[in-house]
């Protein structure tokens, strides 16, 4: 059977297996340690990919920007592994710096996707980007946490803060914005073109980003991996990961409003500033609930065709 026929007959295979839940999630899979998970690569670009673990989360150091990785690298339940270089997550790229600039020059980037609401482009700015990118906005809501959160810390008053952050409210507000990702129309919408988008073979590399790189960017880096057939628990380590990359930057900021004055209890700020695994469990359980499956979810909620998840398979993985 020649490669080109096998290739197609493991992608019918994983189709089929997702379509009926039965994929099982520790195929094909070793758990890397702790170190692998979280190491960095050697810079500057290029990067000795081939050197480097399987299992490595690839970041890309800027200076502008904490929260920027090829989400390439991972294994998949069939063996393959995703490729590098043509997909890429990031936080928000409003504060680059010219030397991250040329570094962002030699990803290729072709197209940039920006999930960011206009309050959060008149607060943070719009992308700063190589000469010829212009960034789409493909707006996700964030339930009106932005606005809550800014003006949370705009009353300077610790009591008013309290009763908006504190109490567990935080944290119910996050589990909130992560079932609206599956139950959004609008939401969904923007996924699907994301995903579209990531599949057509005529599209060059692409990144897609929100405010921190870790919700709305965070969902899409799950729904992309676990389609890729990457395993559950690699794609929850993926988004976890946001965590271990935004914590001197978040920590920084929490001790700077308390120098300031404007919070007593910057902590309070903390369930927003995490990515947490009772976050993305609410999103998963919301579209179990609502499609069955996660294959249901792919191909009911974001409308994706087996065509489309084929093409992704044939584009993103290689054996």
């Amino acid at each position: 059977m020649s490669r080109a026929r096998i290739r197609l007959a493991a992608t019918g295979v994983l189709l089929s297996a997702l379509a009926v839940g039965t994929l099982p999630v520790g195929a094909a899979y070793a758990a890397p340690t702790a170190t692998a998970r979280h190491q960095q690569h050697p810079y500057p670009y290029p990067y000795p990919y081939q050197q480097q673990l399987a299992e490595t989360i690839r970041q890309i150091p800027l200076q502008g920007a904490v929260n920027v990785r090829d989400i390439g690298g991972y294994r998949t339940l069939l063996g393959g592994q995703v490729r590098q270089g043509l997909v890429y997550r990031s936080d928000a790229l409003s504060k680059l710096t010219d030397a991250d600039l040329t570094t962002v020059s030699g990803l290729g980037l072709t197209k940039v996707v920006d999930f960011r609401i206009p309050m959060e482009l008149q607060y943070d700015g719009a992308d700063r980007l190589p000469a010829g990118l212009t960034p789409t906005s493909r707006q996700v809501s964030d339930l009106g946490l932005y606005g809550t959160l800014v003006g949370a810390i705009a009353t300077g008053d610790p009591v008013k803060q309290e009763q908006i952050l504190g109490g567990g409210r935080a944290e119910a507000y996050m589990r909130d914005i992560y079932r609206t990702f599956v139950t959004s129309p609008d939401s969904r919408a923007q996924f699907a073109a994301t995903l579209r988008e990531i599949a057509d073979g005529a599209q060059g590399p692409l990144l897609y980003h929100c405010t921190s790189g870790k919700d709305r960017t965070g969902w899409m880096s799950y729904v992309l991996l676990r389609a890729l057939a990457v395993p559950q628990p690699t794609a929850e380590r993926d988004y976890l990961a946001s965590n271990t990359f935004r914590a001197a930057y978040d920590a920084q900021v929490r001790a700077g409003l308390k120098q300031s004055g404007r919070m007593q209890n910057p902590d309070l700020l903390i369930p927003l500033q995490e990515v947490r695994q009772d976050y993305l469990d609410s999103a998963t359980a919301q579209l179990e609930a609502d499609y069955g499956s996660f294959y249901g979810y792919l191909t009911d909620g974001l409308g994706l065709d087996l065509k489309t998840l084929a093409k992704l398979q044939t584009k993103l993985v290689r054996s």
